[in-house]
């Protein structure tokens, strides 16, 4: 499900890419000493985003090196990481167990549920010194199931779902800002649920999965339609992050918030629309 929030790095300067380069490294250089190598193979650019978010918002003392890694082993990488990287690292890896478990009730793949295997005992830790994210994460993972066995197609019911559970992430302390930080979590989760669904909408009806969307399919304005849903979520977001005094990184954020959430989007849209003009 993760994956929408990235960068446009065709809008990014220079310096802003490099620094986003030495966050996503450092979420991966966290992972990897907080959790092993499995752990690093859970890396999402959704937590990068929120790295940066809260280091610009709480402006903590960053560490810093140049190192390798096994996915490049051949040049050095600037890596930049502090308490907030830790924390976003943690709820890397709860999110991603959740994950591979919900991929393995749904389709049974023994690839997701040896990942999930994988991932249990650090979870488990994880769960342990965060309980309220912890709450919201399995209380989810529980509502969303009965949302799919239910086959509803109330379009905000799992979507809703989806920015609560994130809601709680994105509050890493009960502060003068959490409010806007929950409101940002909330209007981002339901974009991600929504535009997973919009990207999965044709194989979920070939395979008789479940989607909120489905009904919507036949509508001609169907791709305008998603559309201007996303949008929605996206504008409330936007004013939430707004209210927030950001400086540090500030582009970097608004490259993701205005744009690159998009690009995803673009790609989807302009595939379908190619295959639909082939048939």
């Amino acid at each position: 499900m993760f994956g929408y929030i990235t960068v446009n790095r065709e809008e990014l300067k220079i310096k802003e890419e490099k620094a986003y380069q030495s966050y996503y490294c450092g979420l991966c250089h966290a992972l990897h000493m907080r959790h092993g190598r499995a752990g690093q193979l859970t890396l999402t650019y959704d937590m990068t985003f929120l790295v940066i978010l809260l280091n610009a918002l709480y402006e903590q003392t960053m560490m810093e090196k140049n190192g390798r890694c096994l996915m490049h082993p051949v040049n050095r990488h600037h890596i930049r990481w502090n308490d907030m990287t830790l924390y976003c690292a943690d709820m890397n890896i709860m999110l991603a167990y959740y994950n591979l478990l919900d991929d393995w009730q749904d389709d049974r793949n023994f690839t997701r549920y040896a990942a999930a295997k994988a991932l249990a005992k650090q979870c488990w830790r994880v769960c342990e010194a965060y309980p309220r994210q912890s709450r919201a994460v399995k209380g989810y993972m529980k509502a969303l199931g009965e949302c799919e066995r239910d086959r509803s197609d109330n379009i905000e019911l799992a979507a809703c779902l989806t920015g609560r559970m994130l809601a709680e992430i994105f509050v890493r302390n009960e502060d003068e800002w959490a409010a806007d930080l929950r409101q940002m979590g909330f209007f981002l989760g339901k974009f991600i649920y929504l535009m997973d669904a919009y990207e999965d909408v044709d194989g979920d009806i070939k395979k008789g999965s479940y989607n909120p969307l489905g009904f919507m399919r036949e509508r001609e304005d169907f791709d305008s339609e998603c559309q201007g849903i996303l949008m929605m979520q996206m504008a409330e977001c936007c004013r939430a992050f707004e209210r927030l005094p950001i400086v540090e990184d500030a582009g970097i954020l608004r490259n993701i918030l205005y744009s690159g959430v998009w690009v995803k989007f673009a790609s989807v849209y302009n595939k379908r629309n190619k295959a639909g003009e082939n048939e």
